[in-house]
């Protein structure tokens, strides 16, 4: 009686996590540029800045959401004068990856014209989201 009730406990935790993860998968957070807000440059992601927002993605070999948001971001930036978008090998620049807590790929950073980073998400987002994302980069 024991194991099916752990088993029953196990079942509903995992439901749970893999809900919530669903949930959060893509989603931008509703952070807003601040004093302590992390400041990208040219150098840091080996490109120019775009002069009104820029897309950054962190992704990596083996990620098949990552081409999937690599087309999406560049459809995104083509249709948007002033936006770029900018590609980052997780695996190879490590040291950044920690700098900026990235935890799994893809994650998109959009910076504004600055360069500080304005919100994030994990996952691969919808294009709605970016652009809702995009609105508060590009004011």
């Amino acid at each position: 009686m024991t194991g099916i009730v752990v088993l029953l406990v196990a079942v509903l935790l995992t439901v749970v996590t893999a809900l919530t993860f669903k949930n959060r998968n893509g989603r931008f957070g509703t952070s807003t540029r601040s004093s302590g807000a992390e400041v990208l440059t040219p150098a840091d992601i080996g490109g120019a800045l775009g002069t009104r927002a820029t897309l950054v993605q962190f992704s990596s070999a083996f990620c098949s959401p990552c081409r999937a948001t690599r087309v999406l971001l560049t459809d995104i930036a083509a249709k948007l004068d002033g936006v770029v978008t900018v590609e980052i090998d997780a695996e190879e620049n490590l040291a950044m990856v920690r700098r900026l807590n990235i935890m799994r790929t893809p994650t998109v950073l959009i910076l504004d014209a600055d360069g500080a980073v304005s919100t994030r998400a994990s996952g691969l987002p919808r294009r709605e989201q970016v652009l809702a994302a995009l609105g508060g980069a590009l004011d």
